[in-house]
């Protein structure tokens, strides 16, 4: 499992889940065999693909021992595009339709998230110097707890609409829910390196371990303690920490 601003990408077995729902767009692409889903009105569909809008009810009823999952905030560019192309939000039918578009420019062998725009955005140079330098600031901000946007601001001499504007134009995810992603991926960050889910909860500035899980359940569908529990870390030399799976980890 990869996670870094906007986006969670995990490839491996994926096991089925109840009806749920959280704020993040879902993907779900089999590698073998296929999805059965199900919307809140007990719709069942069969699927190789299938886009799960933020905030809306639905059940995984079958599995896969080979796929991929990926998460996107819901308010990054990525996810309010791939939103648009589900044409009825609540109906699994339309979650299918949608799925069944990406798998058209998916060759053999190819993971749907390493194509995505914003996570190649992120590798790219900023054009503006200040958003570089609050970029650089966050990692330290978020560990003392609340970070607000107008402190940040005058950290790097810049407006609180200017550098709002800055960072929808240019990372693709707007200033609070790119800080919210940031501390899951710090608290990611320390679990991996040992540090108790508490200890890591409060390195990334939650407020105790019960704040980061529910967070985390909210945003992803996925508790910390799936991450703890069913996976082992090992360094990524492309994007600061890789998780790699364990076991067959639940679709959230």
């Amino acid at each position: 499992m990869t996670i870094w601003p906007g986006v969670l990408a995990y490839r491996g077995g994926l096991s089925p889940a109840k009806t749920h729902a959280h704020h993040s767009v879902q993907v779900l692409i089999a590698r073998r065999g296929e999805f059965v889903v199900a919307d809140a009105l007990g719709t069942e569909v069969a699927c190789r693909a299938t886009v799960i809008p933020a905030d809306v009810a639905h059940a995984v009823l079958q599995g896969v021992v080979d796929g991929e999952m990926v998460h996107l905030a819901a308010e990054s560019d990525d996810g309010v595009e791939l939103s648009r192309t589900v044409r009825r939000p609540a109906f699994a039918g339309a979650w299918a339709e949608a799925g069944a578009a990406l798998l058209v420019d998916l060759d053999e062998g190819q993971w749907w998230a390493d194509g995505l725009p914003y996570a190649r955005s992120t590798v790219k140079p900023m054009r503006h110097p200040a958003l570089a330098a609050a970029l650089h600031l966050l990692p330290e901000l978020i560990a003392a707890g609340p970070v607000r946007l107008r402190d940040v601001a005058v950290s790097v001499d810049l407006s609180e609409s200017r550098l709002a504007h800055l960072f929808s134009a240019e990372l693709g995810l707007a200033f609070r829910p790119y800080v919210r992603w940031l501390r899951m991926s710090r608290a990611i960050d320390q679990i991996a390196l040992g540090q108790t889910l508490t200890d890591a909860a409060h390195a990334a500035g939650f407020f105790d371990g019960a704040h980061f899980t529910r967070v985390c359940n909210k945003t992803f569908g996925l508790s910390p303690a799936v991450l703890i529990s069913e996976m082992t870390f090992a360094t990524d030399s492309t994007r600061s920490r890789f998780v790699q799976a364990a076991t067959t980890v639940r679709t959230g």
